[in-house]
């Protein structure tokens, strides 16, 4: 058992569902560490037949990795923890490569987690941590004299409590409110070393010319004032998406597959933030765009369809708005060209294919103008029902159409719809606009958190 006060490891997890395991993402660093060891004895003596798997993810970045994973291996061996190494193979990117390791990071780990029918993996990322990315995020808002227009300051929120992956494994950050000198303390005091990640100290990056302002003069005020930030930011984040939510919800029909109605009223509400916020969720699932729609943007075109009749695009999205209602669907132009259909694919963005074993011979492609003509859609416009139609996905096979997203009966082979802004990552501060929109389209329900609450009883004031 850790030396530790005796309800520390039961303040951390007490809350969390282990009734399917868990992955903890390990690297061998302190932070890491410290979670493994503390999961560890918390299931030990509360939850011993929990399944705990450690995974140390090698990204090949660096000499030393490799040598760093076995070490990790080894130390588990001698605590008797399960433990996998997965390397990041292939090519990297030249650009963006912090960004494609992160992807890499975290697609091996949730493969991990479900090679072993867990739903949870956690990670050690701390109350430092979070200080370091508010305050990185701050200094980019500063330097373009303003916040970013793509999220509106979404980012000052910090990293989530938990991340539902794929839409379908959730990310825990359990030690969001712990300082990670506590952390540090606890493993020195039971006499388990960590590996020292020489980027961390390299002032050639930003996170550590953050970390070593932190360290200095004033820097525990700056940390104060940084998880302060945070916290404000998440509950300003969480209550707008519940007032998107409420939107979505009064406002927002689905009357035929593809095309997405909003009532008339929804153009003059009284809450134009949350409307604006519900409109920017629409167009980029609509659009099936990764990310809001811009801010700025959107929030003029809200101002012009509380003027009248228009028809603009945006994301992707044609807003097509009538004295019968504002009416959204995917644009024709960059449509997926035809391609073999693939399992698991994400086609255009927006919807997700399930093959198993039936992908012989099977393509791909947009419905098309003519077969949408062939399908009878009743309640709206007509044009406008073909138009949002010809641009959804078919299958064909030599030629024939098979079957299509919108078919009434349940296709041969499920095409399920995505909330393209949260199809990858979806923070828990955006839970309720993300399941109304999947209410909505028709998409699969969320998978339930980990713990009760987001913001698990107020983790930002712990730390």
């Amino acid at each position: 058992m850790l030396d530790t006060e005796p309800d520390f490891s039961d303040r951390i997890f007490s809350d969390f569902d282990f009734s399917s395991g868990a992955v903890a993402a390990v690297s061998g660093g302190s932070d890491s560490t410290a979670l493994l060891f503390l999961l560890k004895d918390h299931l030990d003596r509360t939850q011993s037949a929990a399944k705990l798997l450690a995974v140390t993810i090698d990204h090949g970045l660096r000499p030393g990795s490799a040598a760093e994973a076995r070490a990790v291996a080894q130390l588990c061996a001698e605590r008797g923890i399960a433990h996998r190494t997965l390397t990041w193979s292939g090519r990297k990117p030249s650009t963006g490569l912090p960004a494609a390791a992160r992807e890499a990071r975290y697609r091996l780990l949730a493969e991990a987690a479900e090679a072993e029918g867990i739903r949870l993996i956690l990670t050690g990322h701390t109350a430092d941590d979070q200080a370091e990315t508010v305050l990185m995020r701050q200094a980019r808002d500063e330097g373009t004299g303003a916040e970013d227009a793509r999220d509106g300051g979404r980012g000052l929120a910090g990293m989530a409590p938990a991340t539902l992956y794929d839409w379908r494994v959730w990310i825990a950050r359990p030690l969001l409110g712990t300082r990670r000198a506590v952390l540090r303390e606890m493993l020195k005091r039971c006499g388990i070393g960590w590996i020292e990640d020489p980027t961390n100290v390299d002032q050639r990056f930003e996170r550590p010319r953050v970390r070593a302002s932190l360290a200095g003069d004033g820097g525990e005020r700056r940390f104060e004032a940084a998880i302060a930030r945070t916290r404000q930011a998440a509950a300003e984040r969480e209550a707008l998406g519940r007032r998107a939510a409420m939107q979505i919800g009064a406002f927002a029909s689905q009357p035929s597959p593809g095309l997405i109605r909003l009532d008339r009223a929804f153009a003059v509400s009284d809450d134009r933030e949350g409307a604006t916020y519900a409109l920017r969720m629409l167009l980029a699932t609509v659009g099936g765009v990764s990310f809001l729609a811009d801010e700025a943007r959107s929030r003029a075109l809200f101002e012009r369809l509380r003027s009248g009749p228009l028809c603009a695009t945006l994301s992707r999205t044609v807003v097509d708005a009538r004295c019968t209602g504002i009416f959204l669907y995917r644009e024709a132009r960059n449509l997926p060209a035809a391609a073999p259909a693939v399992d698991g694919m994400l086609w255009d963005g927006r919807r997700r294919i399930t093959l198993s074993d039936r992908s012989d011979g099977l393509v791909i492609a947009p419905l098309g103008s003519r077969a949408a003509k062939r399908v009878a859609e009743g309640g709206v416009p007509a044009n406008l029902s073909r138009m949002a139609l010809a641009a959804e996905p078919a299958l064909w096979r030599g030629g024939e159409c098979l079957d299509f997203a919108g078919d009434a009966l349940p296709p041969p082979i499920p095409i399920a719809p995505v909330v393209a802004p949260f199809a990858r990552f979806l923070p828990s501060f955006d839970l309720k606009p993300a399941a109304a929109v999947a209410a909505l389209i028709g998409a699969p329900p969320l998978p339930p958190l980990p713990f009760p609450s987001h913001d698990r009883g107020g983790a930002w004031a712990k730390a």
